[in-house]
């Protein structure tokens, strides 16, 4: 809820929060490194559409809220949707849309791709993309974690478990999301959009 509230004061207000120089000053080239996750029968994951993972694509700097950083460089590339929290700790996964997610403070420990998939650790300043369908869930994390999350345009948000889904109706609705415009931490030249072609 307090994240909640500073999201909301720091976007009317401009406080703690960078601008288009100040976030082209905090983006660092960085590799996309990729995971390709396998349907396992219960989670869809994504058949053509690799887990990207970023590190530390971007410098949390003191003159500025963490969260607010991820939230002006997701919506600066066409990410919006945005949210501040944690990961939850139950597999789920997103039929309708990709998701980004950035580390604003602490770290993660997650298990992408099922209940058998890879387990992954993230810390503040690593950002995650998701492509639809990617099964996901919090296996640790450090008390102090935040995570800022968002989507590219045009998907529909739903949360889908192995416990209510029908596995063949996740891999259709999948299959239909199209790849985004644009990478959420590089814009419309960065390496999402080639990867995810």
């Amino acid at each position: 809820m307090l994240e909640s509230v500073k999201s909301v004061a720091e976007k009317l207000t401009g406080i703690r929060r960078p601008g288009r120089a100040g976030l082209a000053a905090l983006t660092v080239a960085r590799k996309a490194n990729t995971y390709i996750l396998k349907d396992d029968g219960e989670t869809p994951n994504n058949p053509k559409m690799p887990l990207v993972v970023y590190r530390t694509p971007v410098r949390l700097s003191p003159d500025y809220d963490p969260a607010a950083i991820f939230e002006a460089l997701f919506a600066r590339n066409g990410w919006g949707g945005g949210w501040r929290d944690s990961m939850y700790d139950w597999l789920h996964w997103h039929t309708g849309t990709h998701e980004v997610l950035g580390i604003a403070r602490g770290w993660l420990r997650c298990r992408m791709g099922g209940a058998k998939g890879r387990v992954l650790r993230v810390r503040a300043g690593d950002v995650m993309v998701l492509p639809a369908g990617t099964g996901h869930r919090r296996v640790a994390k450090s008390k102090d974690l935040l995570v800022v999350g968002a989507y590219p345009p045009g998907g529909g948000y739903d949360e889908k478990t192995p416990g209510d889904d029908a596995h063949d109706e996740s891999v259709r609705a999948v299959a239909r999301v199209p790849p985004p415009p644009t990478d959420p931490v590089y814009g419309k030249d960065g390496p999402l959009p080639r990867l995810w072609r």
